[in-house]
């Protein structure tokens, strides 16, 4: 069966056709709108509309906490618009095929807990680094909803200090892509015109850069912090990164020794026999979201 697949985020839209084999096809990504639901419908509709006929429906990965059943996006995330709507409906409706919603973050996981590398794992998380932080958790080797659609919203968990109205306390602020560059920024004077994207900056790092190299080691520290604390809370087997600049090996390797170090060096009040985590890259990178979408799809209509 093939499918219109879309994965939409903060930033831009990734879309393309996939087959039984995850084969991608026609390909592509465009910037996300960020005025009405009506312009993010139009969109949604124009990059379909060329493969009307080809394809039997169209799979969906969004942020926010989404209903897949009812098609409705209770919290919209990065998209406001979305906030308490529906999204499958409407869309159907234009394109004239079924259409299937699902958390970008729940997409991922089980993209990796089907056949990726969380295969075979009882209690493991997907952990997405993009414009915010996309989570997934599986528990009891199931997908985990929750009654209100919030499991594993990573963003809004707090990982720092300051008071619960700081927002730069958030995991979406601050172990996200967007995190990474304004601490660089601000870690190393830079002004605001001079905001790197996450190539550049891993350019800097490879290239020996040490303001970059201490930035990364900061950044990772912070996530293996994250990560430990939700691995304190429910002994997860395993932690898969992914999100755009997961790509980075440096990225992975930087998150392994931090934790290392955190269980080496225990502060008082760690008890050794605290379960640890094994940290490990998605296998579909940033394309999980795309594969789990496919995959709650069929799930739904075959």
């Amino acid at each position: 069966m093939k499918l219109m697949v879309f994965d939409v985020g903060g930033t831009e839209i990734k879309y393309s056709v996939m087959d039984e084999s995850l084969e991608r096809r026609e390909s592509g990504s465009v910037p996300t709108p960020m005025t009405t639901q009506e312009d993010f419908l139009d969109v949604l509709c124009g990059l379909y509309q060329p493969h009307r006929g080809e394809v039997e429906g169209i799979a969906m990965s969004l942020p926010g906490f989404i209903d897949s059943e009812r098609g409705i996006c209770l919290g919209g995330g990065a998209l406001r618009y979305n906030h308490r709507r529906e999204v499958a409906r409407p869309l159907s409706e234009r394109t004239g095929v079924p259409v299937h919603i699902a958390n970008d973050g729940k997409c991922a996981a089980l993209a990796e807990l089907r056949d990726g590398a969380l295969t075979g794992c009882r209690n493991a998380s997907v952990y997405i680094i993009g414009t915010g932080v996309g989570g997934g958790l599986i528990i009891n080797g199931e997908i985990l909803n929750g009654r209100h659609f919030t499991a594993g919203e990573f963003s809004f968990m707090r990982v720092g200090n300051g008071d619960w109205d700081d927002p730069g306390t958030t995991a979406g602020l601050v172990c996200s892509t967007m995190g990474l560059l304004e601490m660089n920024r601000r870690f190393n004077g830079f002004s605001t015109d001079d905001l790197l994207d996450g190539r550049q900056f891993f350019d800097r790092v490879h290239a020996g850069d040490k303001g970059a190299a201490e930035v990364l080691g900061r950044f990772c520290r912070q996530i293996a912090m994250h990560i430990a604390n939700l691995t304190i809370l429910l002994d997860l087997e395993k932690v898969a990164i992914g999100g755009g600049i997961s790509k980075q090996p440096i990225l992975i390797d930087t998150i392994r020794k931090s934790l290392d170090e955190m269980y080496e060096n225990p502060s008082p009040y760690f008890d050794p026999g605290l379960p640890k985590t094994e940290i490990v890259p998605c296998r579909y990178g940033s394309e999980a979201n795309q594969v789990g979408a496919y995959y709650y799809y069929m799930d739904a209509y075959r």
